[in-house]
């Protein structure tokens, strides 16, 4: 059997691998002049290549449309990619938050991993190939038509797999192509827009986040909150980072999920009723916090309030501190009163930035939306619309939180539509 598969990310890697385990004759078309483009910069350049977490833990990880990955999960697991990447002599790690890397830090390693196995299934790979069309006729896939050098080729199959990605980070080529492929075939695209993404700030907060810009905060705590009803919409605890926009990091991005998905969400930044409290100090109640305050400030109770926070905050943040505190930057520290050292602790506990928005679609990690799961078999990823058509990865309507549970979606859907199936599983 000949299959196409459009798009050489981890879900288009995946499919290959599976579908020439099943004896399929296999061709790759990547628009881009090499595979793996996106693959190379997940996870800051290391690749955080899955989450150990156990596969029934996954689904809960997965906001958007979870359920419908239940079948592939367990086909392709976690387990199943590290095993892979084991006989190809990668060695991974566990970090924090369940996070599984490669042993070398290095995203290069895990694509060149795939390669080794594209190659000794002996894969074809076209790149510099841009799809213009999928051919149907009678209702199932004959091949697509496709552009090289501004040439016309076509190319015959009897099975075709888009994992074209979604809308996030074009540079690597996805640039949301497969969606109009298959809209043209009669399938629906839910609605896009950016999920795992920056968050932006307004007014007054974003004049703070500027002055913050750059500046890493690790184990916080964040509330995003719904103002107008006093609700928390999301809370976590990790690693945040300030911009000249608002607020990035792994917490930021996670929470980001939480808040595209927020009833009337646009209505409520608008009336900048939804708020990020960053608790500073999580491992202190406010109690332990203000004897820890007093402690520092009889070890400099002869200076002034504006040199005595350096043992308690990040450089970067003591002149913001100070300003917001309402104290005078230049008072004595053993003439600072109860009520004044009661707003410090609130501002430490409670640092609060104004939420505008999101970033744009293109610097999200992630796309939501995407082609509707109604029209997909969960067991095979095959169209319930046209025979022969087959989809993996980003391209559909899934996505997840930040953790390596992305990429885990994208081989697993990727394996499951590739076709192999192991009689011993």
């Amino acid at each position: 059997m000949k299959t196409i598969i459009i798009g050489g990310g981890p879900a288009g890697m995946l499919a290959a691998y599976s579908a020439s385990k099943n004896g399929d004759e296999v061709t790759i078309l990547e628009k881009m002049n090499s595979l793996g483009k996106k693959l190379l910069i997940t996870g800051k350049g290391r690749c955080n290549i899955t989450s150990s977490f156990p596969m029934e833990e996954f689904i809960s990880n997965v906001p958007g449309n979870g359920m419908f990955l239940h079948s592939c999960f367990y086909q392709f697991t976690n387990q199943d990619i590290i095993k892979l990447l084991k006989q190809e002599g990668l060695e991974v790690k566990e970090e924090r938050g369940h996070r599984i890397f490669p042993i070398t830090d290095q995203a290069k390693d895990v694509l060149e991993a795939f390669m080794r196995i594209l190659k000794r299934y002996k894969v074809k790979i076209q790149v510099n190939r841009r799809v213009e069309g999928i051919i149907v006729e009678d209702g199932k896939v004959i091949g697509v038509r496709c552009l090289f050098q501004e040439k016309e080729e076509n190319y015959l199959a009897d099975k075709v797999i888009l994992a074209t990605g979604g809308k996030s980070y074009p540079v690597t080529g996805s640039t949301g192509d497969g969606y109009e492929l298959v809209k043209r075939l009669g399938h629906t695209i839910t609605k896009l827009q950016p999920s795992l993404i920056p968050l932006t700030a307004k007014n007054s907060s974003l004049e703070l986040c500027k002055q913050l810009q750059g500046l890493s905060l690790r184990n916080v705590g964040i509330q995003i909150k719904d103002m107008e009803k006093n609700k928390i919409i999301y809370e976590d605890f990790g690693e945040m980072l300030f911009t000249h926009w608002g607020v990035s990091g792994p917490i930021i991005l996670s929470g980001s999920a939480h808040l595209l998905r927020y009833p009337k969400v646009q209505e409520l930044l608008e009336k900048d009723k939804v708020k990020l409290f960053i608790d500073l100090k999580p491992a202190l109640s406010e109690e332990k916090l203000e004897e820890r305050i007093l402690r520092d400030f009889k070890q400099k109770k002869n200076k002034e309030f504006k040199n005595s926070l350096n043992a308690l905050l990040p450089n970067k943040m003591i002149e913001p501190i100070i300003s917001l505190s309402g104290i005078d930057r230049n008072k004595q520290v053993n003439s600072i009163i109860k009520e004044e050292r009661k707003e410090l602790i609130k501002l430490l506990k409670s640092f609060t930035i104004t939420l505008k928005g999101f970033r744009p679609i293109e610097e999200a990690i992630i796309t939501s939306g995407g082609i509707n799961t109604k029209e997909i078999n969960p067991k095979t990823m095959e169209s319930k619309l046209i025979k022969g058509l087959y989809f993996a990865g980003e391209v559909i309507d899934v996505d997840a939180y930040t953790g390596g549970f992305n990429l885990q979606i994208a081989y697993s859907t990727g394996f499951v539509a590739g076709g192999y199936r192991d009689e011993n599983n």
